[in-house]
């Protein structure tokens, strides 16, 4: 039989080894027969060799079970190399010159009929890599185990590996201790929802898992450890978004004795030894950009400058305009800018740009429409060109540099924050559009000088977090104005528009947290249930210290061209946070329940608007939100009074019996056909027409739950 210990892997095997007597194990990934040969593709971790059952070269019980042989059984072989003849080489394997012919055969596991094909190699000599059929991504996370033997998922994995190996070997080499934090901790607003973990011998208590170890990292650098990283699980209960993972693995830097300088050149020499693992090779230095000429060039603190279509402010070319629509929009102070699409005229027709995007697509991105100019020889053409004069026309071709076949788009807004998100987007949409994106090409940049705090409806909050040093001390906590205006110590990495990871140089001083505390509204009692255990720390001789986290699964995914994070994450959650898998997050037993006390219904709960709840019609107009007038009053009550004598005839006559709460059969009720469509009245806007308000495209109503 085939001896494990004397195993080699797959593939390994060259020229140098015709003649030897070897075992190997693995999955049969392809299986040839030939009526009296029947060949194998055997696979394991490291490739794929061919394996030849012969009649004339093995017993006739090696070539019965091996007829029992199907797609992904797992199984050893013994046997001895040859070398294949040459019209039968097969240059695309590595293992190509040699094949081993079994002499024994042993099944260690049978596999049923596969929910979709694993083998990503043609058995066929001569055949390279295959395009596997389409599977739902639904149906390859319920089988993960499957989708991992796959060679492109599985090398995903092992290269992973390696970026995570060399960051281990780098940061070594520079003197960072890995150091683990807890998983089990308190719960701190960082911006996103934690994920609570209830106690069992705390009753009524929770953990929260850590959305990440901002708070120990800098408690290490207290400590003394000075240069500290992790490569962590973090957890945010965020809401979902395609490219998002509710569980994520981050690369967390912190050092001591440092400025931003530290971090860019530390960061910089990192993150391109990451990407070598992909053989890509990142430009140095790195760009930077503040956050203000970002939000100004491109409309987002996420700039990919793979391309142009860099933003022209045009409001002072229309100051004096006659067009009517700008002067309503600049008198109330408004801005307008645009963008100029290079040689595009012949592909943005007019019934696109007019229809597509000024009714459609750039109203979806917030803006309340589009004007767009065409350059043909030396003059715009436009629809409305009659209303901008030979002057304004004239400074608008200069403003832009635009030439023969160009197409300027203008967004104008009395909201400065509208007009560059709605054109930063419409920016994206048309270089996505008209294929102006270049492959191969990264574009590395530092965005620096975010706004320490900006404005929300329930206040002043942190751009970041509360725990990011301001760029000067000298603030007013009380002065909204001063503080919307400062610049914070933080910094973003960015590649390629996507935001791979941020940091900050933090707060070392516990009166300046103070502050920072106080400016968001903290009381001394908030401060100290939150935060006092750091708070204290900070007067102990804290370092100036700061550091950045990145992510590991957006940096993977981008260094090896996935699609999706979930293409270089062994086990993830779909796009709903939910794990197809496990079935998890799912519900648990009673018993389960009642040891966390979460069972116990008995002690006082202060739910919003009992102190509404004094009498009976009282409380149904709360619980179900209906004003009821006072000539309603008399026939109501005389409906609530029949439903109540009726109930108590019921209980009488039921004695113990369960309610029954339906006499009707319960059936589920679907559609006809079993296509998906579109509601007419949707198509049509009558669906919405007679919404109270509307959000989203969506039906606003009435909280049910204050």
């Amino acid at each position: 039989m085939p001896n494990v210990n004397k195993r080699r892997l797959c593939g390994e095997f060259r020229l140098s080894d015709i003649g030897k007597e070897v075992n190997v194990m693995g999955w049969v990934d392809s299986l040839r027969d030939h009526g009296d040969i029947l060949f194998i593709h055997l696979r394991d971790r490291s490739g794929i060799v061919q394996v030849v059952f012969n009649p004339a070269k093995s017993s006739a019980d090696v070539i019965d079970l091996a007829g029992k042989l199907k797609t992904e059984f797992c199984i050893g072989v013994a046997g001895h190399v040859i070398e294949r003849e040459n019209d039968t080489k097969n240059p695309v394997l590595l293992t190509g010159d040699i094949e081993i012919v079994a002499d024994e055969l042993e099944i260690y596991g049978k596999s049923p009929a596969l929910p979709f094909a694993v083998s990503e190699k043609a058995a066929e000599q001569g055949e390279g890599v295959i395009v596997t059929e389409p599977v739902s991504e639904e149906i390859r996370m319920q089988y993960r185990y499957l989708d991992l033997r796959r060679p492109s998922i599985h090398d995903n994995m092992v290269k992973r590996h390696r970026v995570c190996k060399n960051i281990r070997d780098f940061l070594d080499m520079c003197g960072f201790v890995e150091i683990g934090t807890p998983v089990l901790t308190k719960s701190t607003p960082e911006g996103a929802r934690d994920y609570l973990v209830p106690s069992r011998i705390h009753k009524n208590k929770f953990y929260a898992l850590p959305q990440s170890p901002q708070l120990f990292k800098q408690l290490l650098m207290i400590s003394g450890f000075e240069r500290y990283f992790q490569i962590v699980r973090c957890f945010r209960d965020e809401d979902l978004r395609p490219n998002r993972q509710p569980e994520f693995t981050q690369l967390d830097i912190e050092a001591s004795f440092i400025d931003e300088e530290f971090i860019y050149e530390l960061i910089e020499s990192l993150v391109v030894k990451m990407f070598e693992t992909g053989g890509i090779d990142l430009p140095r230095p790195f760009g930077r950009m503040p956050y203000s000429e970002a939000m100004d060039s491109v409309g987002s603190d996420r700039p990919d400058l793979r391309f142009g279509m860099y933003f022209k402010d045009v409001t002072d070319i229309f100051a004096d305009t006659g067009y009517e629509i700008f002067k309503q929009i600049l008198n109330r102070g408004g801005v307008i800018k645009g963008i100029k699409v290079e040689d595009s005229s012949g592909m943005l027709s007019k019934n696109v740009l007019q229809n597509e995007y000024a009714k459609q697509i750039v109203p979806s991105f917030g803006a309340k429409g589009m004007t767009w100019m065409r350059v043909v020889g030396d003059t715009l053409q436009s629809n409305i060109i009659q209303f901008f004069s030979e002057e304004e026309q004239a400074a608008a071709l200069k403003r832009f540099s635009a030439k023969d076949g160009d197409v300027i788009l203008l967004i104008a807004d009395m909201s400065h924050k509208t007009v560059a998100s709605a054109l930063g987007q419409l920016r994206l949409h048309i270089a996505e559009r008209l294929g102006l994106i270049p492959d191969g090409i990264f574009s590395p940049v530092w965005v620096t000088g975010f706004p320490l705090f900006e404005e929300t409806d329930e206040g002043i909050s942190s751009t970041h977090h509360p725990f990011t040093a301001p760029e000067r001390k000298d603030f007013n906590p009380q002065d909204r104005e001063e503080l919307l205006s400062l610049r914070s110590r933080a910094y973003d990495l960015v590649i390629n528009g996507e935001e791979l990871g941020g940091g900050s140089i933090r707060i070392n001083d516990s009166e300046l947290q103070h502050r920072i505390f106080e400016t968001l509204g903290l009381s001394e009692a908030d401060v100290e249930e939150k935060f006092g255990f750091f708070v204290k720390a900070l007067q102990y001789g804290a370092p100036p210290h700061g550091g950045i986290a990145l992510g590991l699964d957006r940096v993977v995914s981008m260094i090896l061209g996935t699609s999706s994070i979930r293409e270089v994450i062994a086990f993830p959650k779909n796009r709903n946070a939910y794990c197809p898998l496990t079935d998890a997050p799912s519900q648990i037993a009673d018993k389960q329940l009642d040891e966390l006390g979460l069972l116990d219904f008995s002690r006082p709960r202060n739910i919003p608007g009992m102190h509404e709840e004094k009498e009976l019609m009282d409380s149904l107009s709360w619980l179900s939100r209906i004003g009821i007038k006072d000539e309603e009053n008399n026939l109501i009550e005389s409906a609530l009074d029949d439903a109540i004598r009726l109930g108590s005839v019921m209980k009488k006559h039921a004695g113990d019996e369960e309610p029954a709460f339906s006499t009707v059969k319960i059936e589920n009720r679907y559609r006809n056909g079993d296509t998906a469509r579109v509601c007419d009245l949707a198509k049509s806007g009558d669906l919405l027409k007679n919404a109270p308000s509307i959000k989203g495209g969506f039906f606003k109503v009435a909280n049910i739950i204050e």
